[in-house]
């Protein structure tokens, strides 16, 4: 029954199925990667990049002097040096924009104009934090891969399924410089050593390089068939020939720089079984809490960033693992994760099936992290657990977007929140009715590298070039 007693000719000027009067609110990530990052300021008439250089220790000294030595002016000293290493921090620009015409806003249902300035401020802030994500795993994914052709007969070259972290390493004045026949990197293909001296990617390099990606060299040939979330398959060049034992599709190919990653253990102990050396060897049917995530997993990743004296995160004290929530229900299966909890129901991991905090690392939900569907496996998961300084963001000052958009924000048509610009520039069009609404980025990523700390001068720190961060696969 109408709501109205006009008379029939009129009763199409009355909508009968009204719009509700509110827009919901539409489903969002869940982010945080910021959170480890150090900020650097990067201030505008610079270039559009920035080396930072950081020293390293000098060793321990455990031998005393002899007195005799002393018999001239340095004391029978000899004079020391620290080493030297260096990163790239580089800037690039991110905006997005959205045109309101006035007029038409009046009739709307809702207030479009703060409704597009929350749009676009979610869109920004999950942008930023995507970079930040990606940077870091895009970084300490590299360095570990497998081979994906089996040899015919041994020889130099090897196609494997993701060439990062296999084309750069330090020179002696710890700066990043290609691999090449005058710099080498050791890597470990199967069960032997080889001297790693080129890498080229498989087809064309893509239109808007990330900077990790400056320095890798690209085929223009061939399909890149990388099953590695953001991964480039390719061809490494030995200065030996490969055996056909070691170059077996399959085999594990990790560099001797290579971050830290964790994946289950084979077996039914974790104590006894040893990890699987590859994302394909993981396995529901064969491995420790069915190839799922487990309490031991993250413990040992965090003894790892510990023992290379990765100090933890200052936001909360405790080291981040980043993780989507259906990799965590892994935990529930283990058994060791069980027997902590016993005998305590009311705990919030059982009651609410949140686990917010666990030896000593806060966990951190995300639904932002790289997902893989692996043909044999099943779909592998991966965290990251991070201490403070995985990840050095590159942000703009406030004078630097000053300086670059030309215009005085004084009247507050451009406001700088946590180091992106968010800009309204009033109509300019014929008829004064479009409003322009946009927000702007100016900044970068990258995962600064701490080869310097090495056992020569802390014991248990291991030699890998990233250390502040390790990634966790599993199913």
């Amino acid at each position: 029954m109408a709501l109205n007693d006009l008379p029939a000719a009129l009763q199409s000027v009355i909508q009968a199925g009204y719009l509700e009067r509110e827009f919901k609110k539409p489903l969002q990530a869940k982010l945080g990667f910021r959170m480890v990052a150090d900020r650097e300021p990067f201030a505008a008439g610079i270039g559009e990049t920035i080396t930072k250089t950081r020293t390293g220790l000098l060793p321990a000294v455990t031998a005393p002097m002899a007195p005799a030595s002393v018999t001239d002016f340095t004391s029978g000293l000899t004079p020391q040096n620290y080493s030297t290493e260096q990163y790239t921090l580089g800037v690039a620009q991110y905006p997005g924009v959205m045109m309101l015409n006035i007029a038409t806003a009046r009739v709307a249902i809702d207030d479009l104009f703060l409704r597009n300035a929350f749009t676009l401020g979610e869109q920004a802030a999950r942008s930023v934090d995507t970079l930040a994500q990606r940077a870091l795993f895009d970084q300490y994914m590299g360095g570990n891969t497998r081979v994906i052709t089996t040899l015919g007969s041994p020889a130099t070259t090897l196609r494997v399924d993701d060439v990062r972290g296999f084309f750069n390493t330090l020179n002696t004045a710890g700066q990043p410089v290609v691999v090449s026949s005058s710099f080498t990197l050791a890597v470990q293909v199967g069960s032997n050593i080889y001297t790693l001296t080129g890498v080229q990617a498989d087809g064309a390099a893509p239109a808007s390089l990330n900077p990790w990606m400056a320095n890798l060299a690209f085929s223009g040939s061939n399909t890149n068939i990388s099953t590695a979330p953001g991964g480039y398959s390719g061809v490494l060049t030995f200065s030996s020939n490969v055996s056909v034992a070691d170059g077996t599709a399959g085999n594990a190919v990790v560099a001797g720089t290579a971050p830290a990653i964790f994946r289950p253990i084979i077996g039914t102990s974790f104590s006894t079984g040893t990890q699987c050396a590859t994302t394909a060897a993981i396995s529901a049917a064969a491995d420790y809490n069915a190839g799922r995530l487990g309490m031991q997993q993250i413990l040992t990743a965090k003894a790892t960033l510990s023992a290379n004296g990765v100090p933890p995160v200052d936001a909360t004290g405790n080291y981040h693992l980043y993780a989507d929530p259906i990799h965590l229900t892994g935990l529930y299966a283990d058994p060791q994760f069980q027997l902590f909890f016993r005998g305590k129901p009311d705990t919030s991991e059982y009651k609410r099936g949140v686990v917010s905090e666990l030896l000593g690392v806060t966990i951190i939900e995300t639904n932002l992290n790289p997902v893989q569907a692996l043909a044999g496996v099943g779909t592998v998961r991966r965290a990251a657990l991070c201490g403070q300084g995985a990840l050095v963001e590159a942000e703009f000052t406030r004078t630097g977007y000053a300086e670059a958009s030309k215009v005085d924000d004084a009247d507050g048509m451009m406001v700088v929140v946590d180091g992106i610009a968010h800009i309204t520039r009033e109509p300019i069009d014929a008829l004064k009715q479009v409003v322009t609404q946009a927000w702007s980025y100016i900044g970068g990523f990258v995962a600064p590298t701490d080869a310097t700390t090495n056992p020569n001068t802390v014991p248990t720190a291991s030699n890998a070039a990233l250390k502040r961060a390790a990634i966790l696969e599993s199913l």
